[in-house]
């Protein structure tokens, strides 16, 4: 079995750096046509990416909806974050304009990188003033007519709890700019693969369950810590009641 376990990781990151090679040339055109017109063309190339890779490597993914989701409104996407399968998952479930916020040290690495800052609203953590830049980017995205997709808990939840303490960031840009909140649960990736090691790596099922929006309307800076703590109860209820692999 450990033998079966190390070719099958072989073969899909084989196939996920070959993907990659496909995708490069046609990022390289669109990244000449602006971070809004260019980058919707390079998520949703993402997105094809996405689901050729799952399909190859035997990996099926199924969105469920608790409420029917309209693809055309804005919103604050929030989810946990519990594998590195997390980000492939957010562009074969997510089939609207987003833009998601993701660590600058991703676009470091070789090719990838490239294709990542054209996808992703990057932020610096260990800066307060990157991180406060991140944050007007993510507002300008937003006023652009473009979701965004935020991590609240910010790096991988390794406690056996249901989620990590979430930061305020979200909620606090879903206040600002009077834009919904809608969680998402991620139940699957920390089966398909563990936050440990990528050699953990495995076919099966995907799922994200879409949960039902929860509007910001009229709520004001005072109200930042009772929308994140509504939203953290929302999404820890969900994932117990979907008995999430990680749960203690």
């Amino acid at each position: 079995m450990r033998f079966l376990r190390v070719f099958y990781c072989c073969y899909a990151l084989l196939l996920f750096f070959l993907c990659m090679l496909l995708v490069i040339p046609p990022v390289v055109v669109a990244s000449f046509f602006g971070k809004v017109r260019g980058g919707n063309f390079i998520y949703r190339l993402c997105g094809y990416w996405a689901s050729v890779w799952f399909f190859l490597i035997g990996i099926r993914h199924r969105n469920l909806y608790e409420q029917p989701h309209d693809k055309n409104k804005q919103y604050i996407f929030v989810a946990n974050h519990i594998s590195y399968l997390d980000a492939p998952v957010i562009v074969k479930a997510l089939h609207q304009k987003v833009r998601a916020l993701g660590k600058v040290e991703v676009s470091k690495v070789p090719l990838f990188g490239f294709i990542y800052r054209n996808a992703v609203v990057t932020v610096d953590r260990s800066s307060a003033a990157a991180r406060a830049n991140s944050v007007r980017i993510l507002k300008s995205v937003i006023r652009k007519g473009i979701s965004i997709f935020i991590f609240p808990e910010g790096t991988f939840n390794e406690t056996g709890k249901p989620l990590k303490e979430l930061y305020d960031g979200a909620f606090r840009i879903a206040i600002e700019t009077q834009t919904p909140i809608k969680p998402i649960l991620f139940l699957d990736t920390w089966h398909r693969m563990h936050y440990s090691t990528v050699w953990s790596l495995n076919p099966g099922r995907s799922r994200t369950v879409f949960l039902p929006e929860i509007p910001v309307n009229a709520l004001t800076g005072k109200d930042v810590g009772a929308l994140k703590e509504q939203v953290r109860r929302v999404m820890e209820e969900k994932l117990k009641e979907y008995n999430a692999g990680w749960l203690e």
